[in-house]
C-alpha cells in the first residue's frame, strides 16, 4: 500500500531548538526551506527536504553528539502527538506498536518490530522513499528516542540489549554514544533491541483516557491513508490493528473506515474481495509471524488471533497452509537443505 509521501515538522521542534540554543530560522534558511515550515499547514515536506533539514541542523549544531542532546531534551512537557500517544501506553511493546502505526500515517518512515524467541524486541526504522544517504545522526536520534521513551515512562535506567548502525560514530565519540545506549554498537542495518523484561516493563505514564483523545484522529487519518489504495488494502490495514485485540468484526472495520457495513461489503465485492477471505489472510500472516519470530505457544497465538479456542486455530491454520502450527514452526527452524 502506498504511504503518505509528505509530512509536517511538529511545532515541538521550536522548543527543542530553543533548548539547544539553535535558531530555527538559521536551520531553515540553510536547508532552503520556508521560514514558516515549523508551523505551516500547507504542503508537507518530502523525505529529501527532511534530510536537508536534518543536515542543516547538523551544521548549525556543529557537534557529532547533537542527536543525543536533542533526544535528551525530549520531556513530558513537550507537546508532541507521537510522544504522548506512546507515553499513554501500558509498556514499551505497546508504545512501539502505536508509534509504528503513527509513523506510517505521518512520515515517510516505517518501524519494523520483531519479537525473538526469548521475548526480546527489535525495532528497525525504514525510510519508505529513500534507499541511500540517510543522515547518520538521524538514525542515531531515531534509535535513541526509544531509550529516552522507555526511561521517561518507567523512570528506570533502561538500556539497549543490542544496537546496530550502518556506520560507527567517530572514534572520539563512540564511547559517549555507547554510554547513552548502555551497550556496544555493532555495524549492520539500523536497529535497537530491548530485553523482554524492558519491553514489558510497566509504564508509569499509562493513561488510556488520554489515548482515547488521540485515537479518533489517528483513525481518521488511517481512513484517508491513501486515496489510491483499494478498499481491500484499507481493510487489511485496519485488521492488522483490530485482530490482536479480538475486535475484528466487519462492523468495527466499517466504523474505522467511515462507511456503512453495506457500503463496505459492496466495495469489496466490486474488487472481487470478501471480508472473510481478507481476515483469514491477515490471520495467516500474523500466525506465521508469531510462529517464526516468537516462542508463543499455539494457545497464546490462538488468543492473539481472536479464536475462541486453540483447536479452532489449529483447524484453520491447517486449512490455510496444509500444515499444523508446530510443523510450520519446525520447518522455519530447520529448513530443508
Amino acid at each position: 500500500m502506498t504511504r503518505n509521501q509528505t509530512f509536517f515538522l511538529n511545532i515541538g521542534w521550536r522548543t527543542l531548538l530553543k533548548d539547544m540554543g539553535i535558531r530555527p530560522e538559521h536551520v531553515l534558511r540553510r536547508a532552503g526551506l520556508p521560514e514558516d515550515t515549523l508551523s505551516r499547514v500547507g504542503d508537507g515536506l518530502s523525505t529529501e527536504a527532511y534530510f536537508r533539514f536534518w543536515r542543516s541542523l547538523e551544521a548549525e549544531a556543529g557537534h557529532p553528539l547533537f542527536p543525543l542532546k536533542i533526544v535528551e531534551s525530549v520531556s513530558t512537557e513537550l507537546f508532541d502527538p507521537p510522544l504522548f500517544a506512546a507515553l499513554c501506553s501500558a509498556n514499551l511493546l505497546q508504545a512501539v506498536q502505536r508509534l509504528a502505526k503513527y509513523k506510517q500515517l505521518m512520515a515517510p518512515m516505517s518501524l519494523e518490530v520483531a519479537v525473538g524467541s526469548h521475548g526480546e524486541m527489535t525495532i528497525s526504522p525504514r525510510w519508505l522513499f529513500a534507499q541511500h544517504d540517510v543522515p547518520h545522526s538521524l538514525l542515531v536520534a531515531e534509535l535513541a528516542f526509544f531509550i529516552r521513551l522507555a526511561r521517561l515512562a518507567t523512570r528506570e535506567p533502561v538500556n539497549a540489549l543490542a544496537l546496530t548502525l550502518p556506520e560507527l560514530p567517530p572514534t572520539p565519540h563512540l564511547r559517549h554514544v555507547e554510554a547513552f545506549f548502555g551497550g556496544t554498537i555493532t555495524q549492520g542495518h539500523p536497529g535497537i533491541t530491548f530485553s523482554s523484561t524492558d519491553a514489558m516493563r510497566p509504564f508509569l505514564t499509562v493513561n488510556e483516557g488520554m489515548w482515547r483523545v488521540f485515537e479518533p484522529e489517528l483513525r481518521r487519518r488511517l481512513s484517508e491513508l491513501d486515496a489510491t489504495a483499494t478498499t481491500g488494502e484499507r481493510v487489511q490495514a485496519v485488521l492488522l490493528e483490530l485482530i490482536p485485540g479480538n475486535a475484528a468484526s466487519i462492523d468495527a472495520v466499517a466504523v474505522r473506515l467511515g462507511m456503512s457495513r453495506r457500503t463496505l461489503q459492496r466495495r469489496l465485492e466490486e474488487e472481487g474481495e470478501s471480508f472473510r477471505a481478507l481476515i483469514n489472510s491477515i490471520r495467516e500472516k500474523l500466525a506465521r509471524h508469531y510462529l517464526q519470530n516468537s516462542a508463543l505457544s499455539g494457545s497464546e497465538i490462538a488468543f492473539l488471533l481472536g479464536f475462541e479456542d486453540p483447536n479452532s486455530f489449529y483447524r484453520a491454520f491447517h486449512e490455510w497452509t496444509g500444515q499444523t502450527p508446530d510443523s510450520a514452526r519446525q520447518a522455519h527452524l530447520f529448513p530443508a537443505s
